[in-house]
């Protein structure tokens, strides 16, 4: 799964840790997401969703399987 959250970032000029605190998880969560390292639950993609304003799918693509 990949995702969009570090562009996403980078256009509200936020930084994991704010984001972490806006949505009720780690910074270290965010990090992980964000390296392709951790797969959000349903509750946390639609948290993530709703604090950018976008859906789910903006933020995350599945990866084409072979």
């Amino acid at each position: 799964m990949t995702n969009n959250l570090k562009v996403l970032r980078a256009i509200k000029t936020i930084s994991q840790e704010e984001l972490a605190k806006q949505i009720q998880v780690s910074r270290q969560t965010i990090n992980a997401m964000e390296k392709g390292k951790y797969v959000p639950s349903t509750v946390l993609a639609l948290k993530l969703a709703g604090y950018f304003k976008v859906s789910v799918e903006e933020i995350f693509k599945l990866e084409n399987e072979d």
